[in-house]
């Protein structure tokens, strides 16, 4: 081990075309996974931000924003039965289309929650003077960064939504949308909005005593309603969300099939200087043999080489791979670097190292003695 990094330090010229490439591979696949998840992310901001443990909606709901009206009486009661489940609230989501003052229209996502201190469905970044303003009836709250969107200007401008009159009372900041602009207002506003009867919801909304017992409940009502209605717990659902729309708009596959790409293009890379390095040493190599060092052991020394030329590549691609991510979210685009993420793309890429070297023992087949008579 020791003589194979002492090998590297002395060639570092000769290897450091593989561990550029590694690191770049690394860096590659590492931001646009990541790209892909703070993409999809965006899908599941409203369960991500609220403080529900269980989503009881309609059946076969593929993502919260997909959600079909039900009944409230018979939701609220299949929850609240549950005796783990503190308290239970109503939530309204759905599509609705917006008219831009100066024309044209704008699909845009609305949600309607409770808007007091211990409202479950709130969202964190609806501070208490907005949910305040949004006791108004016709007011509602969209994310500064959909204003030219929705052909606003300013807090205060007004538009209809499906024929309504409403008017923007306040703006939020990092709730951004993938398919629709989010606009919050109450429930009252949203069921006029989405134009839902008296009766009808889109979630009812769960906080149990202990949240680790979500999943009890979640059972308990799948067992006992089957597939009459959709439950789940807001981790799952939130997944549940980003996996629907990462499988449906395919920009999922466009984005793994690119980082699968500069995979390759790093392994070709790495494999070929590590075979050209090995093969520029083979009188060094033929040295070794004469005096009775085993192939084997300089099979060993190159596949150690090559190890040590991924783990240096990874490790010199993480402080790139943070400073990008820092000037992509600078400019307002998510790059979400989960350590789950950076650990599957910094395993792949050693192993994508690791085949290199296998390749790069070819050229030891040539190592004998009388390379040095020549």
């Amino acid at each position: 081990m020791g003589y194979s990094l002492t090998t590297l330090w002395y060639e570092r010229q000769r290897y450091f075309p593989a561990i550029l490439a590694v690191g770049f591979s690394s860096l590659l696949g590492c931001l646009q996974f990541g790209l892909l998840l703070g993409l999809f992310s965006i899908v599941s901001i409203p369960i991500d931000n609220s403080r529900a443990d269980i989503w009881l909606g309609a059946p076969q709901a593929l993502s919260v924003d997909l959600g079909r009206p039900i009944r409230e009486s018979q939701a609220v009661d299949r929850l609240a039965s549950n005796p783990e489940v503190d308290r239970c609230e109503t939530y309204l989501q759905g599509f609705a289309y917006w008219a831009k003052p100066n024309g044209g229209m704008e699909l845009c996502m609305v949600i309607g929650c409770r808007l007091d201190d211990k409202s479950l469905g709130r969202i964190k970044q609806l501070t208490p003077e907005l949910h305040h303003q949004l006791t108004e009836p016709g007011s509602i709250v969209v994310d500064e960064s959909d204003l030219a969107r929705l052909g606003l200007k300013q807090v205060g401008d007004t538009a209809e939504i499906v024929g309504n009159r409403v008017r923007v009372v306040g703006l939020t900041k990092g709730v951004k949308s993938l398919a629709g602009p989010y606009v919050m207002c109450s429930v009252t506003t949203a069921r006029s909005l989405l134009r839902l009867m008296p009766e009808q919801i889109t979630y009812v909304l769960g906080k149990c005593h202990d949240p680790a017992d979500a999943a009890k409940v979640v059972a308990r009502l799948r067992e006992a309603h089957g597939t009459d209605i959709s439950v789940f717990a807001a981790d799952e659902f939130s997944f549940r969300s980003r996996w629907h729309w990462l499988t449906k708009t395919k920009a999922g596959f466009a984005l793994g099939y690119a980082a699968v790409l500069g995979l390759m293009v790093g392994a070709v890379v790495t494999s070929q200087t590590l075979y050209a390095a090995t093969a520029a040493s083979l009188r060094e190599f033929a040295v070794l043999r004469a005096m009775g060092i085993p192939r084997w052991r300089m099979s060993v020394l190159v596949m150690s080489q090559a190890t040590w030329v991924g783990v240096v590549g990874v490790l010199l691609s993480f402080p790139a791979i943070f400073g990008l991510a820092r000037v992509a979210d600078i400019y307002g685009v998510q790059v979400l670097l989960d350590w789950r993420m950076l650990a599957s793309v910094s395993g792949i890429t050693l192993v994508m190292t690791v085949f290199s070297g296998l390749y790069a023992l070819r050229s030891l087949k040539h190592v004998e003695p009388a390379l040095l008579l020549r």
